[in-house]
């Protein structure tokens, strides 16, 4: 793929006929993308975060009773009536959980990390919601509200960034040098880790780029976005290093901490439960640990990524190369934004599509 794009005619840049001028002008409040920023600015959109914790701290007491249910029934099925009984039931169950988490918690929480993503921007662009008096809550709503058709978008808009990216990520040659700890540098596994690390927030990184430009064409913030994140890739992807350390780091000693609590849950579960023993207690451990991630660790990544993208983009042009070696290496790029308005006086992708 590198020589693919290093030897071909690349496709005309979407602007081509114009210099690359910055493509943004909103200013930052904040630079710093480390921990200790990400930690404050938390702190700062902590209303998010809670909410988040609510709805999945209910969820795993959900999940909990389905452990009850699957496998208590289970067991119960299979030693009254059949065996396969025991094993039909397991199964329903599995796909239950796994369609409500697919098509119900999953769109509420991309609701909500929307909104938080609104505050965030603020915070990062501005250094304070609003006029400093707004609810951030009530202001993540209202963003999210407004921009309805763009943030049902993004629910599925994230495939479609993760296949570009990761078809750039193949042309990279550079990855394993990232790797702070040596003779780790030809694990695949790692580098499969450090590149979705870095895939995982991108379509909200995106996001917070739109709504900083606040220019009314998501599709170009978009595409603009992809530019920028490939123009910016090395430093991006030694961000999302030190994310994946952390991130396992932080998780496992979670899931330590929170098998003593786990253990305590499975002594006052039913009988037929309990029968399982260790595997419940981990399951739980697991589940909690989970929620806790999802609701504290992952905002915090999140925060740092975006601060990293901001301000490297910061005052920095679109160079048009970029723009031209991702549209050869991605159908998808080139087709990113397909039917939508087209610049006045470019050529190019957008010309193609007018």
């Amino acid at each position: 793929m590198s020589d693919q794009i290093a030897g071909s005619i690349p496709e005309p840049s979407a602007w081509a006929a114009t210099p690359p001028p910055v493509r943004h002008t909103y200013a930052l409040s904040v630079r710093n993308h480390g921990l200790g920023t990400a930690i404050g600015l938390l702190i700062k959109s902590l209303p998010y975060a809670v909410a988040r914790f609510g709805i999945l701290l209910a969820y795993a007491v959900a999940c909990i009773i389905w452990i009850v249910v699957a496998f208590g029934g289970a067991a119960w099925l299979g030693t009254h009536i059949a065996g396969a009984f025991g094993i039909l039931w397991f199964i329903l169950c599995v796909v239950g959980i796994g369609w409500f988490w697919g098509t119900v918690l999953r769109y509420v929480l991309h609701l909500l990390a929307c909104g938080h993503v609104a505050v965030l921007t603020e915070l990062i662009t501005r250094g304070q919601v609003g006029n400093g008096t707004v609810s951030m809550l009530s202001y993540g709503k209202r963003i999210v509200l407004q921009r309805f058709g763009e943030v049902n978008i993004l629910f599925g808009f994230n495939m479609l960034v993760r296949g570009i990216i990761n078809t750039f990520h193949r042309t990279l040659d550079w990855i394993g040098e990232m790797i702070p700890i040596p003779g780790l540098e030809g694990l695949s596994s790692l580098m499969t880790m450090i590149m979705r690390a870095a895939t995982r927030y991108l379509d909200k990184v995106i996001l917070s780029y739109n709504l900083a430009r606040n220019d009314g064409d998501p599709w170009t913030g978009a595409r603009e976005g992809l530019v920028y994140y490939a123009q910016n890739a090395k430093p991006i992807l030694m961000t999302s290093v030190w994310i994946v350390i952390l991130e396992r780091l932080l998780t496992f000693a979670l899931w330590l901490l929170l098998l003593a609590p786990a253990g305590v849950i499975t002594v006052m579960l039913p009988a037929g439960v309990r029968e399982s023993g260790g595997l419940v207690t981990i399951l739980i451990a697991i589940l909690l640990a989970g929620t806790i991630r999802a609701a504290f660790i992952k905002p915090l990544f999140l925060i740092m990524m975006m601060v990293r993208f901001h301000a490297l983009a910061e005052n920095q042009p679109i160079n048009q190369e970029w723009d031209a070696r991702l549209s050869s290496a991605s159908d998808k790029f080139r087709s990113l934004g397909a039917g939508f308005s087209m610049p006045s006086g470019t050529t190019g992708f957008w010309a193609k599509r007018a």
